[in-house]
């Protein structure tokens, strides 16, 4: 079954049983209400009769006056007026029927009032077979019960308006229903639209096409699932174009140096054994080569192992400044190859770290060898270390003079694959690493950078 079809079947079912016992209440209230006010209006006019009895009649004998006595209590009444006496037998009708069993004692209300209350009885006349009600009061003569007036009253107009308006009350609670069914399937129709949308797109993305995006209707859950669901897109789709990208940098990169190494083996075979100067230079340049493609691989192992969570850190103490220093001096040939100043800025007296030791010497090396890949000759770059103890932290500076990173290229600059510059070497995996490292040790790495004038990168690394 249908979204659709639950949700209307359900919110009918509610609105119906609803409307049902409002019905049912409204009804019973509608029929009590009316029956009650004729009897009330019956044992009104009964208690007033009696009263008006005791009150000149008391002296009097009751069978005499019982004439008189029908004609005044039946003159301001439209309902059957009886006299009857103690015994329970019938003097007077105001209807004039005196057939049959003159003796009233087989109604209920006539027994309760020979006993001194006032009674009712409703039922169905003898004669006719319609619905009546009977009130009957007693009649007392100094405090002597000699007889009782008895009101009766056809209720066949007090049902016909109860029906009628039990009617005019259930084609209202149809109309109702018939209204919220409507309403129902309108308001439904606009969440299921909205989950059509969501499901064609999620079939689209499934079969693997992630430019497709869902249509935002409405802005509540479903339009933020619809926000979710593309923005989700979006991201699979940069991912799959980093991940393109990023295959095609590392067959690049790969091929490059392998290209060197070939030529330079075919070279050495064929003119090595007489040149060892000649020599000399291509083993150098086959082991540069070697050491180039050995980092590649091993930053492929590293992100293989972080993004499969099974990379653990050794943590031990570590000394920050001279480990800075030593990352200085083993990158400061290259920074005087390039004419780029390198400084390093670290005091003696900083606390000692419980921290991984060669994985932070990989992430500082990973952040200088971006510094001297991205700055021009004469520029500079600066490493410095300092302690903050009201923070309980060492924060390490990396600061170049370099080319920068543009602003839209800020906030991907530490997701796997991302290289800003798609000609640039190196695989896009570098930042990623070292962020995650430094994550691993409960620190934080920070970036910031404007275009033509350097970068700034700060970590943050607890004591």
């Amino acid at each position: 079954m249908s979204i659709q079809k639950r949700l209307v079947g359900s919110y009918v079912t509610v609105i119906c049983v609803t409307v049902l016992i409002l019905e049912i209440f409204l009804i019973v209230y509608v029929r009590y209400y009316y029956l009650h006010n004729v009897e009330r209006s019956l044992m009104n006019q009964a208690e007033l009769s009696a009263s008006f009895y005791e009150q000149y009649f008391a002296d009097a004998d009751l069978e005499e006056q019982s004439e008189r006595l029908l004609k005044g209590f039946a003159h301001n009444s439209d309902a059957q007026v009886q006299i009857i006496n103690s015994a329970g037998r019938l003097l007077q009708d105001s209807i004039g029927i005196h057939q049959g069993d003159p003796s009233m004692t087989k109604y209920m209300d006539v027994r309760a009032a020979l006993q001194g209350h006032a009674g009712t009885w409703r039922g169905k006349d003898p004669a006719t077979q319609e619905s009546i009600l009977a009130v009957s009061f007693p009649l007392r003569s100094h405090d002597v019960i000699v007889g009782e007036v008895r009101f009766v009253t056809s209720l066949t107009d007090t049902i016909n308006t109860v029906k009628h308006i039990a009617i005019v009350l259930i084609s209202v609670g149809l109309l109702v229903i018939a209204i919220v069914t409507v309403l129902g399937l309108l308001l439904s129709w606009t969440i299921t639209r909205s989950i059509k949308d969501l499901k064609l797109a999620a079939d689209r993305m499934t079969e693997g096409d992630f430019s497709t995006r869902v249509h935002k209707r409405y802005e509540d859950e479903l339009g933020s699932l619809a926000d979710t669901m593309n923005m989700m897109a979006s991201r699979i789709t940069k991912s799959e174009q980093l991940k393109n990208d990023f295959i095609s940098s590392v067959s690049h990169e790969l091929r490059t140096p392998l290209t060197s190494i070939k030529g330079w083996i075919i070279t050495l075979k064929t003119s090595g054994h007489d040149n060892k100067e000649l020599l000399h230079e291509g083993l150098d340049i086959l082991e540069s080569e070697g050491d180039r493609l050995n980092h590649m691989l091993e930053e492929l192992l590293d992100f293989s192992k972080l993004d499969n969570g099974r990379i653990v850190i050794h943590p031990g103490p570590v000394q920050l400044a001279p480990l800075l220093h030593h990352v200085g001096k083993q990158l400061s040939p290259r920074a005087a190859r390039q004419g780029i100043a390198l400084e390093i800025q670290a005091a003696d007296n900083l606390p000692i770290l419980q921290a991984d030791e060669n994985r932070l010497k990989q992430v500082f090396i990973n952040l200088i060898d971006n510094s001297l890949k991205f700055s021009d000759s004469s520029g500079r770059i600066l490493i410095q270390a300092h302690s903050a103890p009201e923070q309980e932290q060492v924060i390490i500076t990396v600061e170049d003079t370099g080319i920068g990173i543009a602003e839209e290229d800020l906030q991907y600059v530490l997701q796997k694959f991302y290289k800003a510059d798609q000609h640039a070497t190196g695989s896009g995996l570098g930042l990623s690493i070292a962020n995650q490292i430094i994550g691993l040790h409960q620190g934080e790495l920070r970036i910031t950078s404007e275009a033509g004038k350097g970068t700034t990168v700060q970590i943050y690394l607890p004591i």
